[in-house]
């Protein structure tokens, strides 16, 4: 089912916007796309028409958003079949001004085109343990252990990911297998494992992610590398990970 609403206010290219509509919680609800067109502003982007239209037209419609800036990762959704920040992505890149909006696969669906990734990576820190594992006691009056630059550098590339989910709307692995953790839960593994500070051991990582569910799940499609919003050498990573735990 279809259902246009209109909002013309400022001359200008007339965009349309079809929006998956769906409440899981209310038994009345039924999976739909809903039509909406407005105008579009300059350096508009689809978190910006996303707002006009809740702001302006359909006050029911529900969608994610915290930065605004590409940080947090909460805008993440499906745009014209291809998982992208909403807040980095401007309505002009779409010539033919219209655009599909879904939510993300593999998550629990909220409503329209929010989801819950929350608590699924929350769940997926706890599996792999994601936090520094050493016997020594921390003492916060003291500084820390000098860490190379060149490792530092190399663990501050890696802890740039900012969880948005869409490495695992792009990831067939993830999509077939309910537990994999994909990209986002190896990213993590490999950052402790060349953290100085962290004292486990490649038999302990292994542990952690090797299995199918884990390091040797991955068919290396390329996909998470491909959308990932902040160009983070996910399949590199990945690959290392993957001949470390061979070896084990």
């Amino acid at each position: 089912m279809n259902k246009s609403h209109t909002y013309d206010h400022d001359s200008g290219r007339k965009i349309t916007l079809s929006i998956f509509r769906y409440n899981p919680s209310n038994p009345a609800s039924e999976p739909s796309f809903r039509e909406y067109t407005l105008t579009e502003t300059p350096g508009m982007t689809l978190y910006i028409a996303l707002t006009k239209i809740y702001t302006s037209i359909d006050h029911d419609l529900s969608f994610d958003f915290v930065c605004r800036a590409g940080i947090c990762g909460s805008c993440a959704m499906v745009v014209n079949g291809k998982p992208r920040l909403a807040c980095k992505t401007l309505t002009s890149e779409f010539a033919d001004a219209r655009i599909t909006l879904m939510p993300l696969p593999t998550f629990k669906h909220n409503k329209d085109l929010s989801v819950d990734t929350g608590n699924w990576m929350n769940a997926m820190s706890l599996k792999v343990e994601s936090w520094i594992h050493s016997k020594e006691q921390t003492d916060i009056s003291r500084i820390e252990k000098r860490v190379d630059p060149d490792t530092a550098d190399e663990i501050f590339e890696l802890d740039r990911c900012i969880e948005c989910g869409i490495c695992l709307a792009s990831c067939s692995t993830r999509i077939m297998r309910e537990d994999f953790i994909g990209a986002v839960g190896l990213n993590r593994v490999a950052r402790f494992s060349i953290d100085p500070h962290d004292e486990r051991t490649d038999e302990d990582f292994y542990e952690l992610i090797g299995d199918d569910n884990g390091i040797f799940g991955c068919m290396s499609l390329m996909g998470c590398e491909d959308h990932c919003p902040k160009h983070l050498p996910l399949q590199s990573r990945i690959a290392y990970m993957r001949r470390k735990m061979v070896k084990v």
